[in-house]
């Protein structure tokens, strides 16, 4: 057997940004599969409780836990108590994140790039190092799986809308790739999904609720994707079913 074949569903999983949208889908969906889930929220604690709610409801294992992601402290917070309530981290989901609204690249602010980078890059790395530090055979543990979200704008440039977005989604492109073959010998695999349009709260956070509709005919298939198409992709890499696949990044677009 493969030394990453270990790398089952079970045991306990966080999900940053897991209040609402994909990060939701995500949680609801690791629940079924049998995951303990670590429910990360910034600051809607209301929708945080409701996932939460149903995840116990159905018979898993959950807790909220408030940390915002763009902060050092907060995220040691999260992963400590996600252990200290839940039990040992096998695996990570990385999906919080801004896209600091639309803007062309002449008119993007320095506090718009601080914020996006801040959490979509910075914060997500952070993630990963406490993730690997609790999993890493090196240290003692027993491996575990980390799936970041990344998007489809990191290959599309996001042109006229959300470059600096795209750039982030970039670099954390470019960090799946070197953390998977980083931590590849010490039993963690280390993956991405990129989605495309999804039909998400993040369009209307951005100012363009109507996004998703308007662009359905660039995409091949005709349609924006749902959150829980994304959960799916995300669960497999999660999964023995991908006990092979590290380094990857996996588009989730309707072909787009």
């Amino acid at each position: 057997m493969n030394d990453m074949d270990n790398n089952a569903s079970g045991g306990t999983l966080i999900v940053t940004g897991a209040g609402r949208g994909i990060g939701r889908a995500v949680a609801m969906l690791a629940s079924a599969r049998g995951f303990s889930v670590a429910v990360n929220y910034a600051r809607d604690a209301q929708s945080a409780a409701d996932v939460v709610r149903n995840i116990t409801s159905s018979g898993g294992r959950a807790t909220a836990i408030q940390a915002d992601i763009s902060r050092e402290d907060e995220i040691l917070r999260l992963f400590q108590t996600s252990e200290r309530e839940l039990g040992p981290l096998t695996g990570l989901v990385n999906n919080a994140g801004v896209t600091g609204g639309f803007a062309r690249v002449e008119a993007v602010t320095s506090a718009t790039l601080t914020q996006v980078f801040a959490l979509n890059v910075i914060g997500a790395i952070l993630c990963a190092r406490e993730a690997v530090r609790r999993m890493s055979r090196r240290n003692g543990r027993n491996g575990g799986t980390i799936v970041n979200i990344s998007s489809r704008a990191a290959q599309i440039g996001g042109a006229g809308e959300w470059v600096h977005y795209a750039a982030s989604k970039g670099a954390l492109d470019t960090f799946t790739l070197g953390l998977a073959r980083e931590v590849a010998a010490e039993g963690i695999r280390v993956n991405a999904v990129a989605p495309g349009h999804v039909l998400t709260e993040l369009h209307a956070a951005s100012g363009d609720p109507d996004r998703p509709a308007r662009l359905a005919p660039t995409i091949p298939m005709g349609r924006a994707g749902s959150p829980q198409e994304i959960a799916e992709a995300v669960l497999w890499l999660l999964s023995p079913a991908a006990s092979y696949t590290t380094g990857a990044i996996l588009a989730v677009s309707g072909g787009r």
